[in-house]
Parts: structure tokens; C-alpha cells; sequence
């Protein structure tokens, strides 16, 4: 799985980290190794099939968003990460979003 992260926060990091390291990037040790993207790269990359976009904002955060990345899917990061996280292929570009 590759892991690609805009507006990374520790406790986003800290999910990361506990991530088995999988594919093409190995497990970070510290946020300033998590790989970031511009919002540009973030839209060539809307609608791709083997990309997944999670929105991890909490929860209060998202609802009152006036703007959502279209196509992201909103995970909690407030719940057990591997509640979720599981629930996604590994083959696949995970890209997490927290504002």
C-alpha cells in the first residue's frame, strides 16, 4: 500500500505508523517521512480506479465542511483505525486527507 498524506497531524501520523509496511513505501518513523502531495497532484489523481481518498477530518470537522473532495470517502479518526483501515484493499493508493 502506498500511503500519501496532505495536512498530516500526529495522531493521522501515529495511525500511519502503526501500519504494516506494504508495497512501495516503507513504515514511517516520524511525520516528516510521510510522503505529501500537492492539492494538483491530489486532482490528477480524482476518479483513478486504484486510488482510494480518505477524508479523516473528525467528525465535527466534516460536517461542517463547506468544501469535500468529491469521490473521498469519510473514515473517523477517532474511532480504532484498524476498524477501518481493513476494510480497504492494499494494492491500492491510499491517500489520506486531514485539513
Amino acid at each position: 500500500m502506498r500511503v500519501v498524506t496532505k495536512g498530516l497531524t500526529a495522531a493521522i501520523a501515529a495511525m500511519l505508523i502503526s501500519l504494516p509496511a506494504v508495497g512501495v513505501m516503507a513504515r514511517p518513523t516520524t511525520t516528516n517521512e510521510v510522503p505529501r502531495i500537492s492539492k494538483e497532484d491530489l486532482k490528477a489523481m480524482l476518479g483513478k480506479p486504484d486510488v482510494i481518498i480518505l477524508d479523516v477530518r473528525l467528525q465535527e470537522q466534516w460536517e461542517v465542511a463547506d468544501q469535500k473532495i468529491p469521490g473521498a470517502v469519510h473514515e473517523n479518526p477517532a474511532q480504532d483505525v484498524t476498524a477501518w483501515m481493513n476494510k480497504y484493499p492494499k494494492d491500492k493508493t491510499i491517500v489520506l486527507y486531514c485539513a
